[in-house]
């Protein structure tokens, strides 16, 4: 099979740019604000992940828009490597499954680098409602419907979706109230204005430890070590239920091979360490490195279902 000389030019540029790549600091958009899970865990990470490249690996917080508007910037970068982007279940399955017009395709735009950890939802609720467990508070919203308020980061957000599953599963009729941020609604949770939330672990675990929350359940497949002693909503009683919030690193699309790979082989090695696995799993996070490819399975598979959860629900975004 005969090379043209272009071809071959192009090839041995990607080559020498990946071996002496990075030669600058690398930027990676987290799409929410700071003090959030994902960007507490991005925190962390980068540490090392700048260790391990040579080069500072630098946080651009950039939130709107359930993540959508930093994404979006991520997705139009220029592909030589040097600006990465925090992908999620918000940004790459609810909001494309829930959303025709986002500025971005979560397939085409990106090039999946690694993903890093997931984390799934703490339900909690204010100390105010009668029910010491989940079956105790579903049985209680049956004789209630529509009075209990649950809070979420906003319109088509994981959170809200959550909620959707868990009120169609366990046939009950819950009031979805959306806010800009989790850290906004924890605030009128704290306060009573709301009763419930699907909240990430990390900023969460300290209200449920002081007992001014109660943990109900969590959402995931298995228990969390965070969070020992609460179970999960299947062991609750609802089998079949899973809400994980996932998040991984993104090249923009048409990013070299090259370049991909030696970002996956760092990730990996980074995210494999007993320090980091231990630092990531008191965030209630857990590690999740692996291939490329891989990522971009998760990423399809979660599309597709989160599609059809809203669908069932009647949701659509803007």
């Amino acid at each position: 099979m005969k090379i043209s000389g272009f071809a071959l030019l192009l090839m041995t540029c990607c080559l020498a740019q990946a071996q002496t790549y990075p030669t600058k600091p690398v930027r990676l958009i987290v799409p929410f604000p700071p003090g959030s899970a994902t960007d507490a865990a991005a925190r962390v990470v980068v540490v090392k992940l700048s260790e391990a490249l040579g080069q500072p690996v630098v946080v651009d917080n950039r939130s709107g828009a359930s993540g959508n508007i930093g994404v979006e910037l991520g997705a139009r970068a220029v592909p030589d490597g040097y600006t990465l982007s925090i992908g999620t279940t918000s940004t790459h399955a609810v909001g494309p499954g829930t959303s025709k017009n986002l500025a971005y395709d979560p397939i085409k735009d990106f090039a999946p680098v690694s993903l890093v950890g997931s984390s799934p939802y703490v339900l909690a609720i204010h100390p105010s409602v009668t029910a010491n467990n989940l079956r105790e508070f579903i049985a209680l919203a049956k004789t209630r419907p529509g009075e209990f308020r649950y809070a979420s980061a906003g319109n088509t957000s994981l959170a809200h979706l959550a909620g959707e599953l868990l009120s169609n599963m366990a046939g009950i009729k819950l009031n979805h109230i959306p806010y800009k941020s989790s850290a906004l609604a924890v605030v009128d949770l704290l306060s009573g204005r709301i009763e419930i939330q699907f909240g990430t672990i990390s900023p969460t675990l300290p209200h449920i430890r002081s007992n001014r929350l109660r943990a109900l359940a969590v959402t995931g497949t298995t228990r969390v070590g965070a969070l020992p002693d609460t179970p999960t909503v299947i062991e609750s009683g609802l089998r079949g239920y899973e809400v994980t919030l996932w998040f991984g690193i993104l090249a923009p699309a048409r990013t070299s091979a090259a370049i991909v790979t030696r970002l996956n082989r760092e990730i990996v090695t980074v995210i494999s360490n007993a320090e980091m696995k231990e630092t990531l799993n008191a965030q209630g996070v857990q590690p999740g490195a692996g291939s490329a490819a891989a990522f971009a399975s998760l990423i399809q598979s979660e599309l597709a279902k989160w599609r059809g959860v809203a669908k069932t629900a009647g949701i659509e975004g803007d």
